[in-house]
């Protein structure tokens, strides 16, 4: 709908994809009044249900994902397009997955195993938090399965 003289009637100028935005922007012109306009047209992802550690369920919450990322690499260089691109990965496999609801230990992993690859320093920082890391033994523990997996590698 033509948002000047709200005709029905408009074509398609030029299309293009808006990449960080998951989108795709449209410029438009109405058939009406000859004005043109843009539109965006974004693909709805179908998110899983959290179930949280206590039971409790939330909606899926990619910022939270960011939030925690972000500052697992604080001070690291980690490119900003990196942590998007890592961010969009994981967002994407919950939302082609089957499952309707996922546990915080499965978005936790899966975030985890993509952190690894990404930056060791944030991947050891994002897994104390997570995995709630009470002492010296549980960081030296990660950082030895780290070393074994690089090893395998």
């Amino acid at each position: 709908m033509c948002p000047f003289c709200r005709a029905e009637d408009s074509r398609v100028i030029d299309s293009r994809f808006v990449r960080d935005q998951h989108a795709t922007r449209r410029r438009r012109q109405c058939g009406a009044c000859g004005r043109r306009f843009t539109t965006y047209e974004r693909v709805e992802l179908m998110l899983p249900t959290v179930i949280k550690r206590d039971g409790r369920r939330q909606a899926f919450e990619v910022e939270k994902i960011r939030a925690g990322v972000e500052l697992a690499c604080q001070k690291r260089a980690v490119a900003a397009d990196r942590i998007d691109a890592l961010i969009a990965q994981v967002e994407r496999h919950f939302s082609e997955a089957a499952e309707r609801e996922v546990t915080t230990k499965q978005v936790g992993e899966r975030v985890l195993a993509s952190l690894r690859t990404l930056d060791e320093v944030a991947y050891v920082r994002f897994a104390s938090v997570y995995r709630e890391f009470s002492d010296v033994r549980q960081f030296l523990d990660e950082l030895e399965q780290l070393q074994e997996l690089a090893g395998a590698e």
